[in-house]
């Protein structure tokens, strides 16, 4: 009896998974549907052959690009983060560097990208390490176990890893320490840094050492590491000696001796994390609340990113302000979405995919977000707006780091109304915020899971 019933109920399943499949009655509706007319045939052709923004592009769109902007942070040169996904190294020290230059009134500087990307490296192999030994008794299926095992170690970040580490290990220029080509093309180097933390955190927790011991294995583990770092982006300078260069490639003072640290503290010298607040438009979560991204850090002893979510119309004027006084800001968005990079043009008009598929796409920012759809990808360095007569953005230009030749002569515009649909995070003095935002900013988190989906790298 016990095993009729038992067949009963999985015939009944089984009949039930069919009605819910794509039963032959269900795939000929559909191909009825799918017939094409003349026109769409023709559409067909060309899809075969061509990307589909070929045929999306909005021509009513395409007249003379606008590229003035009432207000703008002066810049001196673009920089290329190549093949890698350290966009938000060099957006923050693009941020940095335009601070110095128009403070000292240099005709040109800029930091050594490859220097801090060694120490970020090798601190997140730390910070992954170190994890590991903290949830050893926990099982492999522990979703936090699981989340640091897939995710070891990374080339993306946020402008707090930026904050932490210059602060950390200071600063040198570009010269002092240049690009590598492992550095320039981050991918393999990292994927073996990955596997060999990943193999290395296995024997942490299969390893019965504890305290002072169990440091010691992780202490060899990064020795490792080092070694690697080194091989592939070189020796980090410890001393070195520069001075600022006139436009006839002169120096313009006298040589000076200094270490990384004493550099920073010359050219920058105050704390970032004190003195920056990182405001974010994440429409999923109540505004005017703080939130904290666990193990969102580059340095086990730093911070996690803490941010203050606000309302669009609060974090643009606070972006007004600070343009307004000439500083620069790091800010990151969903940068693939409707970009035309051959005009370096960020709009909500510029391709109608809608006409070309016969389909409607309706999501809000939240529905995206929710629905994995859209989230922070890129950062780059906000530095111009277009105000109307009544002090309305119409429009918005980042510099990037794709090279000189990308976009814009090496910038992006984006319109207003695209900035609200896909901005996600802005790093601004607390200079230029209003009392009720630093009030706001310094309320206890809300502390997110490693696993949220707020927890995406600029790269």
């Amino acid at each position: 009896m016990k095993h009729l019933l038992s067949f009963l109920l999985l015939s009944l399943s089984c009949t039930q998974m069919s009605a819910q499949g794509i039963t032959p009655d269900v795939l000929q509706r559909l191909q009825a549907k799918g017939q094409l007319s003349a026109s769409e045939r023709a559409l067909r052709n060309g899809l075969a052959a061509n990307d589909i923004r070929t045929f999306a592009v909005n021509s009513d769109n395409q007249g003379e690009q606008h590229t003035h902007f009432s207000n703008s942070v002066p810049s001196k040169g673009i920089t290329d983060q190549k093949s890698s996904g350290r966009c938000w190294l060099f957006t923050g020290l693009n941020v940095l560097r335009s601070r110095v230059i128009n403070t000292r009134h240099l005709n040109e500087l800029e930091f050594s990208q490859v220097y801090l990307f060694f120490y970020d490296q090798l601190e997140k192999s730390n910070l992954f390490l170190q994890a590991i030994i903290d949830t050893r008794q926990r099982p492999m299926d522990d979703k936090t176990v699981e989340w640091l095992f897939k995710h070891p170690l990374s080339d993306g970040g946020t402008f707090t890893g930026v904050a932490d580490l210059v602060t950390k290990y200071g600063l040198v220029p570009k010269g002092v320490m240049p690009e590598t080509y492992a550095s320039n093309n981050t991918s393999r180097f990292r994927s073996l840094i990955e596997r060999k933390l990943r193999e290395d955190g296995l024997l942490l927790r299969k390893s019965s050492a504890k305290g002072g011991a169990l440091q010691k294995m992780k202490e060899d583990m990064l020795a490792e590491v080092y070694h690697i770092l080194v091989l592939g982006y070189g020796q980090p300078p410890t001393e070195f000696t520069w001075a600022p260069k006139g436009q006839d490639g002169d120096y313009a003072e006298p040589l000076q001796r200094y270490t990384p640290q004493s550099f920073y503290n010359e050219m920058i010298g105050d704390d970032l994390n004190a003195n920056y607040v990182m405001l974010m438009n994440d429409p999923t979560r109540d505004y005017w609340k703080t939130y904290e991204i666990e193990y969102d850090r580059h340095t086990y002893d730093g911070h996690n990113w803490l941010y203050l979510n606000l309302p669009m119309e609060e974090i643009k004027q606070a972006a007004i302000a600070s343009i307004k006084d000439s500083t620069m800001m790091y800010m990151s968005c969903d940068v693939a979405k409707e970009l035309d990079s051959s005009r370096g043009l960020l709009d909500l008009n510029n391709y109608d995919y809608e006409s070309v598929l016969g389909v409607k796409f309706g999501m809000n920012k939240r529905d995206r977000i929710l629905t994995f759809d859209s989230g922070s990808s890129h950062a780059m360095t906000l530095k111009a707006v277009d105000l109307d007569t009544d002090g309305k953005p119409l429009k918005w230009e980042v510099e990037n780091s794709w090279g000189a030749s990308s976009g814009f002569k090496g910038h992006l515009i984006m319109t207003d109304q695209w900035l609200d649909e896909y901005l996600f995070r802005l790093v601004v003095n607390k200079k230029y915020l209003s009392d009720k935002i630093l009030k706001a900013a310094q309320q206890k988190p809300t502390l997110l899971p490693c696993w949220d989906y707020m927890f995406a790298a600029e790269e």
